[in-house]
């Protein structure tokens, strides 16, 4: 699947298929052929990646081959055991939470999950979680107190669930108790942005000592087609409200709202999973190692310090 902004590039590696299906009839040579157009196709990638306007960032981080938290988990952790239910009402698909090893290091994982199939996305109310979602957050966050274990968690939501029923079983209390919650444990606390940083729902998972970013995932309070419905009244201008609302991880990371930018391969992290979860790996490794050098008492006094010194005046 190609963005629309990708047409030159779709254009070249088309040309490329259709020499791959082609046998050499002497007139061309077709490894030669395929070399060039790989190497103008490539550089092509290269050029449109290093200039995209903050909409085209929202365009690749809503890719539907873009890696989600399912894919990371199955790569970057052993022994994972999910744990479902938030031991008050049900359990939300939304989030997969439980506790694996990273590098033979016990962790509690916490991950939103948008789903691949149409089944796996309905089941998964595509990323949005309801108020049990982060209940059941929180209840691992607590487990993770308890037998002092890092945090790592993975967000990937165009915001918490706004429907009738998420909102009668407390979702704005839910996601301000998770926010609460992270900022009292202590232990390691790491996030990482995959995709979409949604509004509440992300922040709620991104209270953390670290704050890690892939290289054209998004982060802002509101979607820009949320943001365009209630500044201009139409989702139309949506281009202009993700100019405005800064939500690309260079940005984000000049205002020091995320802690490090995590790059991904040429053309973006649906083109190749599993480099991009290896430079995913790296950056985790060495957060990790940083916090686990300090106390709890620091590693909560630290996380405060960080969104306190958020204030409005530093972002102007």
């Amino acid at each position: 699947m190609f963005l629309e902004f990708e047409k030159q590039i779709a254009e070249l590696e088309g040309k490329i298929e259709e020499l791959r299906h082609l046998s050499d009839d002497g007139d061309i040579n077709i490894v030669a052929e395929i070399s060039r157009l790989q190497k103008k196709a490539n550089q092509q990638l290269k050029t449109t990646y290093k200039k995209l306007s903050p909409w085209q960032k929202v365009q690749v981080a809503r890719h539907p081959n873009r890696p989600h938290f399912k894919d990371v988990s199955k790569s970057l952790f052993s022994d994972f055991i999910p744990l479902a239910g938030d031991r008050y009402f049900a359990e939300d698909k939304a989030i997969i939470a439980g506790i694996g090893k990273f590098n033979d290091q016990s962790v509690v994982i916490i991950g939103t999950e948008k789903g691949d199939t149409t089944e796996e996305r309905i089941e998964a109310n595509f990323g949005m979680a309801r108020p049990e979602g982060y209940r059941k957050a929180q209840r691992m966050m607590g487990i993770a107190n308890q037998f002092k274990l890092p945090i790592l968690t993975f967000i990937d939501t165009a915001g918490a669930y706004p429907g009738i029923g998420a909102e009668e079983r407390g979702q704005a209390e839910a996601i301000a108790k998770t926010i609460e919650k992270s900022l009292t444990v202590g232990v390691p606390l790491i996030a990482v942005i995959l995709g979409e940083g949604g509004s509440g729902g992300a922040v709620a998972l991104a209270t953390a000592n670290k704050v890690l970013m892939l290289e054209h995932a998004i982060y802002s309070v509101i979607s820009p087609e949320g943001c365009a419905s209630i500044l201009w009244r139409s989702s139309s201008h949506a281009t202009e409200a993700a100019n405005a609302l800064k939500l690309t991880a260079q940005d984000l990371h000049t205002f020091s709202i995320i802690d490090s930018i995590i790059e991904e391969p040429l053309g973006a992290a649906h083109r190749d999973h599993s480099l991009t979860i290896h430079n995913l790996k790296n950056a985790i490794e060495d957060s990790l190692a940083d916090l686990c050098s300090q106390s709890g008492e620091q590693l909560i006094d630290n996380r405060r310090k960080k969104f306190l010194n958020m204030h409005a005046g530093k972002l102007i």
